[in-house]
């Protein structure tokens, strides 16, 4: 399918003006995800990243229902999923499913993998008897496992084939979106390979869905269509893969991707490393929140928020001062600025 056809094509899921807090006693409101808006389309991957504690799996766990949101919606095929209630909610849990972070905790260990993989036909009173256990079997050949591990327990298995599980029991209903939150994390490098290429094997199969949250960038470019950039509970920056790879524009995002290990050695570059604390998310900045780290800043950034915007066909970014951002950062990278006015302690240069 061809990019034109993307664009026209209609959302499966639609995430609009997502707000989740949590209360913390005696601190007050921990802003986790604070108004967060995308859409992925079927048969779409779209890589949500960012750095440990910036709302990514909070906004996986809000589209799952796992915490109620504070505010806004989440649309699948235009109705939303947040305010559904009875049988439409049961509908709406088999088309949209979740593997998890950790393939061991997200694993009853005192069922065996059958029982497991049994559970969502009886909560969802799908066939019985032998047409379950064949559906179960076929899932799991479908995943690359070999059907006697359905006789095992989870610690009977190691962390690819547990994680492999884990996606044979959110395939076992039938989903058209799946979000994947970090699922890859916790593997070495050659059981990743292998989980990712057999993810991207399925969507085409199967015309899947995916949110895939990460904060390794290599996977996310590898798997995505487009990407997310997250930042203290706000997306800052938004693009197809390879036009945010290749043309970044908020400084977050530079300094990410400026960490990603290349293998050009004739075209050597220094890595942005931002100095500084993440602010709370219980007190986050009045203005941009990546004010305080960042190489740009000036006094505006302090005071008034940017509006993520387009930029470009389908690339957005909140920043004030995106058009100098790529030119500031080939400065600092190639090692020709010894200062930025008004964010001088906002990089180091290595």
């Amino acid at each position: 399918m061809n990019n034109t056809n993307k664009n026209q094509q209609q959302p499966l899921i639609e995430v609009e003006n997502l707000y989740k807090h949590f209360k913390v006693k005696n601190k007050g409101m921990l802003h986790a995800v604070d108004g967060v808006s995308f859409s992925v389309r079927q048969g779409e991957t779209l890589g949500l990243v960012g750095e440990s504690g910036c709302g990514k799996s909070t906004v996986g766990n809000v589209i799952m229902r796992l915490h109620q949101a504070t505010d806004g919606k989440v649309l699948f095929k235009g109705n939303n999923i947040l305010d559904s209630k009875g049988q439409e909610s049961m509908d709406y849990k088999k088309k949209i499913q979740i593997i998890f972070q950790d393939p061991y905790s997200s694993l009853n260990p005192k069922k065996t993998i059958n029982s497991i993989m049994q559970e969502a036909y009886s909560i969802h009173n799908l066939s019985s008897g032998t047409e379950r256990q064949k559906k179960i079997e076929e899932i799991i050949e479908l995943c690359g496992l070999e059907t006697y591990v359905l006789e095992k327990y989870p610690h009977e298995l190691d962390g690819g084939k547990r994680q492999l599980i884990g996606i044979a029991r959110a395939l076992s209903l039938g989903p058209e979106f799946i979000v994947c939150d970090e699922p890859v994390s916790s593997l070495d490098v050659s059981v990743q390979a292998t989980i990712i290429n057999l993810l991207m094997d399925l969507q085409k199969k199967m015309n899947l869905s995916f949110l895939f949250i990460s904060h390794d960038l290599s996977v996310v470019r590898h798997i995505s269509q487009r990407v997310a950039v997250m930042y203290l509970g706000q997306i800052i920056e938004m693009a197809d893969t390879d036009d945010i790879f290749a043309d970044a524009y908020h400084p977050y995002t530079i300094a990410l991707l400026s960490a990603v290990p290349k293998l050009d050695f004739d075209n050597k570059s220094s890595r942005i490393v931002l100095k500084g604390d993440v602010p709370s998310p219980i007190n986050p900045p009045e203005g941009c929140r990546f004010a305080p780290r960042c190489f740009m800043a000036e006094e505006i950034c302090k005071k008034e928020r940017p509006e993520l915007k387009p930029v470009g066909e389908g690339h957005c970014v909140a920043c004030h001062f995106y058009q100098e951002s790529q030119k500031r950062a080939s400065e600092i990278e190639l090692g020709t600025v010894a200062k930025v006015d008004g964010g001088s302690d906002g990089y180091k240069n290595q």
